[in-house]
């Protein structure tokens, strides 16, 4: 039962009855809470069948291993996110990535906590981490929007520029989500401010976009966070 080894995708059996997928709603929703109190490395699929009231035997149906918990985490809520992201509007692309932006904390909110006792493993693990291969398909669901945000917007820079600066301004999504993780602030008081500043200074960044400099800056750095984080361009 090793959560390392599990290869069935990201924990979400297919062809589920009603039944059964109130049972795995139920099983996934006391494991993020298990998660959430006692952290992921001290959760054990034991304490989670004992609490749900289960056997681990009928845990393990759906969920093979913690990981299948923490891909269907990502899952969930990145769908969502995908989802209201929609509703973006037609503008300029500094408004539609700080729609972007806002609307992730917004469906993040409600999972802070658990999101919070994850730290640990959206940042530090190789095969759980948000940045591992495994969990691509959320990655890439969510940069899919900052792509529209930038791309489809009225003032979409070139094709090379846009592609960079849609995976940077992802890049700096996620660190404002994990200040917001670690804020201690009441009702995360300083995130609220760190996001009045970054939609003051936005706007100079767009205009400063403008300049071939800083628009080559914008690639080269792109083209480090990708080496960096996903071994492109890095020798075999």
């Amino acid at each position: 039962m090793s959560d390392g080894s599990e290869k069935r995708g990201r924990g979400r059996p297919r062809g589920l009855s009603a039944k059964g997928d109130s049972t795995r709603k139920n099983l996934y929703e006391v494991a993020v809470s298990e998660f959430a109190e006692h952290g992921y490395e001290a959760t054990t699929l034991r304490d989670i069948a004992h609490r749900a009231g289960v056997s681990v035997g009928l845990l393990y149906r759906y969920f093979p291993g913690k990981r299948s918990v923490v891909l269907a985490l990502y899952d969930d809520l990145s769908a969502e996110y995908a989802r209201r992201a929609e509703k973006m509007k037609a503008g300029k692309w500094r408004d539609r990535f700080i729609f972007a932006l806002t609307t992730s904390l917004e469906v993040l909110g409600r999972h802070r906590t658990i999101l919070s006792s994850l730290i640990p493993v959206l940042v530090g693990n190789d095969e759980n981490g948000i940045f591992a291969p495994e969990v691509a398909f959320s990655r890439l669901r969510v940069l899919g929007v900052f792509q529209t945000a930038v791309k489809g917007a009225s003032d979409a820079p070139r094709q090379a520029v846009a592609d960079a600066l849609a995976r940077l301004l992802y890049l700096v999504h996620l660190a404002i989500i994990l200040w917001w993780l670690l804020d201690r602030s009441p009702r995360q008081r300083a995130t609220t401010s760190l996001l009045g500043l970054l939609k003051q200074g936005i706007p100079a960044a767009a205009m400063a976009l403008r300049i071939p400099k800083v628009s080559s800056f914008v690639i080269a750095g792109d083209k480090l966070f990708r080496e960096a984080l996903f071994g492109e361009g890095t020798p075999a």
